[in-house]
């Protein structure tokens, strides 16, 4: 789903097959084949590849934005802040254990987007207007997300949903899926059409390409920019109210572990950290290939310590492997 730079005039252009996406399908393939052979089972059953999907459901969405972040070279750390901010304001304005106060499903999600985007909008705001680098600012966002989650927790009992049909959703059967992995594909296939054939997906690959010669060109890089963040402010809610939903109650660090999973995922599906190369179809290989690994070696067995081990060697070698050609692109200011 990459936008390609057009051929010259008068040149037909050439059929390549990107050799990198073949590789990732590859590795995906054989890493299903691999855990077939040692759990023939219980791996490739439809109960467990419908645990699969619904792992995957939360760093999919999570992966749309982060993906048009990273594609303008920049990096969004605040996933897991943004996540227990909204993921608490959902809980405690639909029904729950705490208190009476039920404004429905609906407006009690809308209200939890807001905040997400609202925190995505301060993220955008304070990089373009005042310079500082994505890596700080959306740091710095992560602690403000999760220090208004905690003031929200607070002190007293924690808020349980009440809701039971509510709970039971994410995790429900349709057509053979779970609606959590229904509702991802809806929205991965939205961002790829955004990236792909919008005005904004276009920026983000100029922006990543080459900021300058983007500006040059009349991009409105900073609005775009703004927009961009807000997306992912947005989808990273999303997440935390869906992983409230599937928890069952309101908790600051619902988020906790999703960063890292979702940023291994974009990577290794082939979004570049230099950004203008890669897009969201890639990085729901990326996920799905992550989500795969990790549950075959619980079904194999392996220790949770040697799991992350693994998951961290695999993340390291893709960095470096997608990373290397283009490191003197790499820009912390970006």
């Amino acid at each position: 789903d990459e936008v390609p730079a057009a051929p010259p005039a008068g040149r037909a252009r050439p059929h390549r097959v990107d050799l990198k996406s073949v590789g990732e399908l590859g590795a995906f393939v054989v890493i299903v084949l691999v855990f077939w052979v040692l759990n023939p089972e219980t791996f490739v059953t439809a109960k467990n590849v419908q645990i699969i999907l619904n792992q995957a459901a939360l760093p999919l969405i999570i992966a749309v934005g982060a993906t048009l972040v990273i594609l303008m070279g920049s990096i969004d750390l605040s996933v897991e802040g943004v996540m227990g901010a909204a993921g608490m304001t959902f809980v405690l304005m639909t029904a729950n254990s705490r208190d009476s106060h039920d404004y429905g499903v609906p407006v009690a999600l809308l209200v939890a987007l807001l905040v997400g985007a609202v925190l995505g909008l301060l993220s955008g705001l304070i990089h373009t207007r005042l310079k500082v680098p994505t890596f700080i600012v959306t740091l710095g966002v992560w602690y403000v997300g999760l220090g208004i989650a905690t003031l929200m927790f607070g002190t007293e009992a924690i808020p349980f949903l009440t809701n039971d049909a509510l709970k039971l959703w994410p995790g429900g059967i349709a057509l053979g899926l779970p609606h959590s992995f229904w509702l991802a594909m809806v929205l991965v296939a939205l961002g790829a059409a955004v990236a792909r054939y919008t005005g904004l997906g276009r920026s983000a690959y100029a922006i990543g390409n080459n900021e300058q010669i983007a500006i040059s060109s009349g991009v409105a890089v900073a609005r775009n920019k703004i927009i961009i963040f807000v997306v992912a402010g947005a989808c990273s809610a999303l997440a935390g109210v869906f992983a409230s939903i599937q928890l069952g109650a309101g908790s600051a660090t619902v988020g906790i572990g999703s960063l890292f999973l979702t940023i291994a995922a974009v990577v290794i599906g082939g979004t570049a950290l230099s950004g203008g190369k890669g897009g969201v179809l890639r990085s729901a290989l990326g996920v799905m290939l992550l989500t795969v690994l990790n549950n075959g070696l619980i079904l194999s067995g392996v220790s949770s310590n040697i799991q992350s081990g693994v998951s961290g060697a695999v993340l390291v070698a893709a960095i470096v492997a997608a990373a290397w050609p283009h490191r003197g692109r790499l820009r912390v200011s970006k």
